[in-house]
This record gives structure tokens, C-alpha cells and sequence, in this order.
């Protein structure tokens, strides 16, 4: 994809701005890392355990279709899910609840309808992960500038 070089100077200083507040993040809690609770290896776990979800096959997927699209219902997700099946997207739309990125909402009346849309914390997680998509895109060559 080629956009603007204006756009992209400013997503790649969004990305900058970021990775420093990461860098701050991690300074913050590197002062504590010498406390009997908290070590390197309690911060390494818990990174696994915060990304795990995500690293989870379709899962990024589904998350990413939620976040771009908006709220879908359970066909409507398949379709924009090219190879998925029935019984994995409903297994990943469970285990997605089950952690709280996403609601499942019935629609009562003939027929019963359901949908389902991200939650806040999904939106969060959405937002966060944008930098880092963006990052990869630019990196791998998948957006340019037009000047390029």
C-alpha cells in the first residue's frame, strides 16, 4: 500500500512515541524488580500470559475483524474469515469471551439473532496492538511512502 510520506513520518513517529513509553513502562517497573514480588521472571510470565491470547490461531483474526468492522454476527465473521470453520470460530468466540475481548449478544424475537462486538478491553487491546501492526506493515515493506 502506498500512502502520503506525510502519513507515513507520522505513523512511523506514532510508533517512536510509543516504543518510548514502552521503554518508560519497563523502566518503571525495572525499579522494582529487586522486590521479593517482583523479579524478571514475574514480568518475563507475565508478557507470555498478557499475549498468549493472541498468539492463539485465529484469534488475531477474529480481534482484528471485530476491531476494523465493528460488531458482526457469527456468519457475517466467517465470511470475513477466509478458511475458517464453524466449529473454530464458535470454540475461539467462546474462549475470546471467556477472557473478557469480546460480548456475546442475543437478540431475542423469531429469528433469535446473535452478535458480537468487542469489549472495551477488546478495544484496548485493539488500540494497542495497532502500533505494533502498523510496525510489522512498515518494516515487511507493505506500506511505503508515495515518494518511494
Amino acid at each position: 500500500m502506498s500512502i502520503k510520506s506525510d502519513d507515513l513520518a507520522s505513523i512511523k513517529a506514532t510508533i517512536g512515541e510509543v516504543r518510548n513509553h514502552g521503554s518508560d513502562i519497563r523502566s518503571t517497573l525495572e525499579k522494582y524488580s529487586d522486590d521479593e514480588t517482583h523479579n524478571i521472571a514475574w514480568e518475563v510470565q507475565a508478557g507470555v500470559e498478557a499475549l498468549e491470547v493472541f498468539g492463539s490461531r485465529w484469534t488475531i483474526e477474529i480481534l482484528a475483524a471485530l476491531y476494523i468492522a465493528g460488531e458482526r454476527r457469527f456468519n457475517e465473521l466467517r465470511h470475513l474469515l477466509n478458511g475458517i470453520s464453524s466449529r473454530t470460530l464458535s470454540d475461539k468466540l467462546r474462549a475470546c469471551k471467556s477472557v473478557g475481548l469480546i460480548d456475546r449478544m442475543v437478540i431475542e424475537g423469531p429469528p433469535v439473532r446473535v452478535s458480537y462486538k468487542l469489549t472495551e478491553h477488546g478495544m484496548h487491546c485493539g488500540k494497542l496492538l495497532s502500533p505494533l501492526v502498523a510496525y510489522m506493515k512498515i518494516r515487511n515493506g507493505a506500506i511505503i511512502g508515495d515518494d518511494v
